[in-house]
């Protein structure tokens, strides 16, 4: 936003009539970032505008028009409007430029220079101009810039406040803006004139309800009255509180439509412009002029013309008013129904089966009755196994998928019913369910619908070229299909906090199977499917080349740089295919039945919200970000939040996965689930050690493992597990152990990462405690006994400071590598640390010229006495009794001789 280069006359910056703050304070901001410049005060600036000036003008910029130098004007600046006022000394040769935040006029002329950026305030894009250079601001003009931001953000308040306009204010509050003195310009009083035109529009006021939403008009007139309507407006909004208020009040200078919003569903910009004004979504106005020459019309002419055009603004809105979310496009389709002989036993089994709260009752088609989980509860905690027709909540509520969610709003709260069935208006026939879940996470954040947002070119900067066309090869089969394809959960999850990796999971809304075979068919490799889960595997391991080149039209050389780089290694050797699909647990603890189902409801079984995102891939819909659950918002919150009031019960390893997803990302686990957490815990000492132990192994490979140990232990989980399990590890065991120690990639049947972050773990606990955890964990005997032999080891260190290397060494050589390895990483006595280095270095290194080989050759028998050799002459050269070959073989012989004695004599 600085000055363009032009050559011209004299430049002058205006801003429209009636000026609020933010007009002002553009007007200022243009003027600090553009040279040369003069900023004209408007003939009519607001009350509240005006009273600022009144004190503060002095240090101002502003000039009266009525005070410029005769001279031609060679460039006009617009700020806050796209209307030009006459101006003495404008001509053919004027230039023009706009700078706006409100949506562009289509009848602009085209030799116009306009840039519009749409923030919440139009002095936003002037500051962050001046950031760039930062020069000094006053007091006042600090001030005043932070009034223009926050008088069209509602300080801050309002939907179209962007993240630009909260940077913009703090800049500002840096730079001295007065927070006092804006607050007391900001919501003035209404002054006597204002007061009587307030009451008038109060007693005219309508309300009307439009597409879910409520909508105030009323009209006044205010003739004798000059100052502004805004303020007016403010007040009647804050008092009713409606979703949309639109005044027409008549004026000297003909009638004037003011608008206001409180939702992004009524676009008041958009319906201003139908009566030839505009602004921005949630603040707009127009004037209907009197016609020059004609008198003003009589008192009934405007009562007439006021009513005509409240009438053109109620035809208006339908159009334009956003209809709210449907019904239809919340609600899960193909419901459960129970007749009203199912019982109650029967009822209890398909509530845990599906964990819905209630299922309506119908006969012969209709609805009549909800049974609740909490009557089913009830009945059985009596023993009594009633039909549903004795324990429903009789009632034949109902709604058409085209119903807003206000309405549905309604019916629950007048019925109680958490449960609702949706039926076809034509035939009555039922054909959806939509829940108080349902409603709630769609008034809550509106996410009842798939996200608008598009992940295209995320998804496609994140994948090597070979991926992406491999994954849009399936897109374009699936979609040849009629089948829907997505990748879901923890992909999606990272990709939108940048930090995705390369694996991803595809959900197919149809037949999984049958993609992957037509895949197989098309592009070569093998698939392998279990048609009981309908899932798939096509593995390509074998034909990467092959499917490279059937995916390339014209694949470049492997020596090509750069994104066309199309290489066969970038292609996964498998890719899973997976029906859509919910589940059900037969019992806490268990593993789920599985059931072909939706998009939505495979998303609905998963375990958090942040994980029930899913990316569209398939023809028009590429890239779109579905949000059915309320997933997005949460991850922008940074909160952990189960999916289910029962989900803990059904799987209590979710436990663990709520802290490693929370402490991996630095969320909060929601209060609820934190609540929920609270009361499934005991349910943890039920899941075999296996999965326990799966839980624990990605806990440990996370970077932030020791703070998931901790935060486990404050929740009282690790108790739970094993009440021996410590909360902290000592020791890297993420770091690649030096060359020297010479440590295999895999020991103990697991990485030796993973090894050692047991051993560090575990090593400090009595020797029964690690026996304790070890059975309870299921971990492998190897490492159980390595974790032991590095445990006993500890407390002996302190003696081998003084011993002889060869009592070292066969101490030492007691315990694996890997464990000494986690001693030496966590001792603090540096004589160990040396003793160890040294065995390291040296002394474990050192062997015999002597073998077994040797001592056959010399007629000794085969048998323990072997062994007993070898150690006694590796003893020697450790303890330096031994310093050469020639030493060794005396060593030898006189060993020998002691050994064999006369008999060997003979």
């Amino acid at each position: 936003m600085v000055d363009v280069g032009y050559n011209w006359d004299m430049h002058v910056i205006l801003t429209h009539e009636q000026a609020d703050f933010d007009a002002l304070a553009a007007l200022l901001g243009a003027y600090l970032t553009q040279e040369n410049s003069i900023p004209i005060l408007p003939r009519r600036v607001n009350r509240n505008a005006r009273a600022f000036l009144n004190l503060y003008g002095a240090d101002l910029p502003f000039q009266d028009p009525r005070d410029l130098p005769q001279e031609s004007i060679g460039m006009i600046t617009l700020v806050d409007t796209q209307s030009l006022i006459t101006l003495k000394g404008t001509g053919a040769a004027t230039q023009v430029q706009v700078i706006d935040h409100h949506q562009a006029r289509p009848d602009l002329p085209e030799t116009w220079q306009v840039t519009i950026d749409r923030t919440g305030s139009c002095t936003t894009l002037f500051i962050e101009a001046l950031q760039e250079y930062n020069p000094p601001l006053s007091s006042v003009q600090a001030t005043l810039l932070l009034l223009g931001i926050y008088e069209d953000t509602g300080s801050l308040t309002y939907t179209s406040t962007t993240p630009r306009d909260i940077r913009a204010a703090a800049y500002l509050i840096e730079q001295g803006a007065s927070l006092r003195t804006a607050g007391h310009y900001l919501n003035p009083p209404l002054s006597p004139d204002q007061r009587l035109v307030y009451e008038r529009l109060l007693a005219a006021a309508e309300w009307h309800h439009i597409h879910g939403q409520n909508i105030v008009i009323s009209s006044a007139s205010a003739r004798d009255m000059s100052e502004e309507i805004s303020s007016i407006a403010h007040k009647i909004r804050d008092l009713l509180d409606p979703d949309a208020l639109f005044l027409f009040v008549t004026t000297s200078e003909g009638i004037r439509l003011v608008a206001r919003s409180t939702t992004d569903r009524v676009n008041v910009a958009a319906i201003a412009s139908r009566f030839g004004g505009g602004g921005h979504d949630r603040a707009a106005a127009a004037l209907m002029r009197t016609p020059s020459g004609e008198p003003p019309p009589v008192e009934e002419a405007r009562k007439k013309t006021l009513a005509r055009l409240q009438t053109e603004l109620l035809a208006i809105l339908p159009q334009e008013i956003r209809p709210s979310v449907t019904i239809g496009q919340i609600m899960s389709r193909h419901p459960r129904l129970l007749s009203p002989e199912t019982s109650a036993q029967d009822a209890a089994q398909l509530m845990q089966r599906y964990g819905y709260e209630g299922y309506p009752v119908v006969r012969e088609g209709k609805v009549i009755g909800l049974l609740t989980r909490r009557a089913v509860d009830r009945a059985i905690s009596h023993r009594l196994n009633l039909p549903a027709a004795s324990l429903m909540e009789a009632g034949e509520i109902t709604v058409e998928p085209g119903y807003a969610i206000e309405q549905l709003q309604q019916v629950m709260t007048s019925s109680g019913w958490g449960q609702v069935p949706v039926v076809d208006p034509t035939n009555g026939e039922i054909i959806g369910i939509v829940t108080r879940t349902d409603l709630l996470k769609t008034l809550a954040v509106e996410t009842g619908l798939p996200s608008r947002q598009n992940l295209a070119k995320r998804l496609e900067a994140v994948l090597p070229p070979a991926r992406l066309k491999l994954l849009k090869a399936v897109a374009q089969v699936a979609s040849e299909q009629h089948n829907a394809l997505y990748i879901v959960g923890g992909f999606v999850r990272d990709l939108l906090l940048d930090r995705a990796g390369l694996d991803f999971d595809l959900v197919v809304e149809g037949d999984a199977i049958a993609l992957a075979r037509r895949l197989a068919q098309t592009y070569g490799g093998l698939t392998t499917s279990h048609s009981r889960f309908g899932t798939a595997k096509w593995d390509i391991r074998e034909v990467k080349p092959r499917i490279l080149m059937g995916l390339v039209s014209a694949p470049e050389p492997a020596s090509t740089a750069g994104n066309a780089f199309y290489n066969p290694a970038d292609l996964p050797d498998t890719l899973d295919l997976i029906t859509a699909r919910t589940e059900f647990y037969e019992r806490p603890t268990a593993l789920p039945t599985v059931e072909h189902s939706s998009i939505k409801l495979d998303l609905h079984r998963r375990d958090f919200t942040i994980n029930t995102l899913a990316l569209r891939l398939d023809g028009r819909h590429y890239g779109e970000l579905h949000d059915y659950w309320g997933g997005l918002k949460d991850l922008e919150q940074g909160y952990v939040r189960v999916m289910h009031s029962i989900s803990f019960i059904d799987d209590p390893t979710r436990l663990l996965r709520a802290v490693r997803f929370e402490q991996r990302f630095g969320f909060e686990i929601e209060m609820r689930t934190l609540q929920l957490m609270d009361e499934a815990r005991q349910m943890l000492k039920q899941v075999s050690g296996d999965r326990i132990r799966h839980e624990l192994n990605a806990i440990l490979a996370e970077e932030r493992a020791v703070e998931m140990l901790a935060r486990l232990e404050e929740l009282n989980l690790l108790s739970l597990i094993h009440p021996g399990l410590p909360a902290s590890i000592s020791g890297d065991y993420r770091s690649e152990p030096p060359d020297e120690w010479e440590l295999p990639d895999a020991t103990t049947g697991m990485p030796t990462s993973l090894a050692l972050a047991y051993i560090l773990w575990l090593d400090n606990l009595p020797g029964e405690t690690i026996r304790g955890i070890a059975d309870r964990l299921k971990l492998p005997a190897s490492l159980k006994a390595t974790i032991l032999a590095t445990a006993k080891l500890k407390p002996d260190l302190p003696n081998l400071v003084q011993a002889v290397p060869s009592q070292v060494v066969a101490r030492l050589e007691t315990a694996p590598l890997v464990g000494l390895y986690a001693i030496y990483q966590t001792e603090r006595d540096p004589q160990i640390c040396d003793l160890i280095r040294v065995y390291l270095r040296d002394w474990r290194k050192q062997k015999p010229s002597t073998t077994g080989d040797t001592l056959r050759a010399l007629g000794v028998p085969p048998g323990p006495v072997y062994r007993e050799i070898l150690t006694e002459i590796r003893s020697a050269w450790l303890d330096g009794q031994i310093h050469n070959l020639a030493e060794e073989q005396a060593f030898l012989e006189q060993l020998l001789a002691a050994k064999t004695g006369p008999e060997q004599e003979r």
